[in-house]
């Protein structure tokens, strides 16, 4: 698979602070790659050096092929691009934010009426396409972002942070659309805080901390990694006492969480066979009982936080 974005030691300095570390990374054709990193790691600055936003200091972004700095205009004409923090122009309608944005890349008036037709429709737009922006909703608002950034159908899109603070229904919209681009064999960079989002979402996931890249592999393999993280959970058909199942051989810690308790163990296998002997000894049901491995939320947790066991980005 050919790559759509590539980095290639990326740094961006200020002063005496070092906000990106040398990074390299490429996001494939058709893939989405999810960014994530704690407040301050670095995300949105790469981000807006790939986008032509900030010039970097050393390294180089190329998007399809074009120079980010030396072919800004070549680049940016072929991706989408919808920041953290964007609003559509609120005294204009949806309409005519899409003609504008047509407008601005270059885009026939024909073209631009069937596009953004096409695209206000698919977002559930088209009945308040004459309503003006500052009426809609946050969804609706962001919705319209997004939508402006796909007029001209571009081959790479940028999204940062782009589900923040929606309801469910835009939310599962934008993630819908995502996956289309995707399939279409779009390239998507999303930068997000939301672990869940980037595990169901995401092909790759790169996490980055204190300006490095400290990881880039699948979801699956990146909490594969994690082995001491593997978790027996099990529910009663009556209350049990958590310090009761710590006791347990093999039980390295207990939490518990709603009617569930996790038990971390290196070995589920033989901690499951413990359970059901406690169960009959007990005279007490299991409801239910399984063995969920790590989470992508407990990777990032420990990646973001401490880079001694991620062993660098792969």
């Amino acid at each position: 698979m050919s790559a759509a974005i590539q980095v290639d030691g990326l740094t961006k300095r200020y002063n005496s602070h070092l906000a990106v570390d040398d990074v390299s990374f490429e996001v494939r054709v058709g893939e989405v790659l999810g960014f994530l990193g704690p407040n301050g790691a670095g995300k949105t600055t790469t981000q807006r050096m790939l986008t032509g936003v900030l010039k970097p200091t050393g390294g180089r972004a190329l998007v399809l092929g074009r120079d980010i700095v030396s072919d800004p205009v070549g680049a940016k004409e072929r991706m989408g691009v919808v920041p953290e923090v964007a609003n559509p122009y609120m005294e204009m309608t949806a309409s005519q934010n899409m003609a504008f944005a047509g407008e601005l890349y270059g885009l026939p008036g024909a073209r631009i009426r069937a596009r953004s037709q096409e695209l206000l429709r698919e977002f559930n737009l088209w009945e308040r396409r004459d309503d003006i922006a500052k009426r809609y909703s946050k969804g609706m608002k962001q919705r319209l972002i997004l939508a402006m950034s796909l007029i001209h159908e571009p081959r790479v899109l940028f999204l940062d942070e782009p589900t923040a603070s929606l309801d469910v229904e835009s939310r599962r919209m934008i993630h819908g659309r995502v996956r289309e681009l995707s399939g279409r064999g779009a390239a998507v960079f999303y930068t997000t805080h939301n672990i869940e989002e980037a595990n169901v979402l995401c092909d790759r996931v790169a996490i980055i901390r204190d300006g490095k890249l400290v990881a880039l592999d699948t979801p699956e393999a990146l909490k594969s990694t994690f082995a001491m993280s593997q978790s027996v959970v099990v529910s009663f058909s009556r209350p049990v006492e958590a310090a009761e199942l710590g006791a347990l051989d093999g039980v390295t810690h207990v939490e518990k969480h709603g009617d569930k308790l996790h038990l971390f163990t290196a070995a589920p296998g033989a901690l499951i066979e413990r359970l059901a002997g406690y169960a009959q000894q007990e005279h007490v049901e299991i409801v239910s009982i399984n063995t969920p491995g790590p989470s992508l939320e407990e990777v990032f947790v420990s990646l973001s936080s401490d880079t001694s066991r991620s062993g660098g980005p792969r």
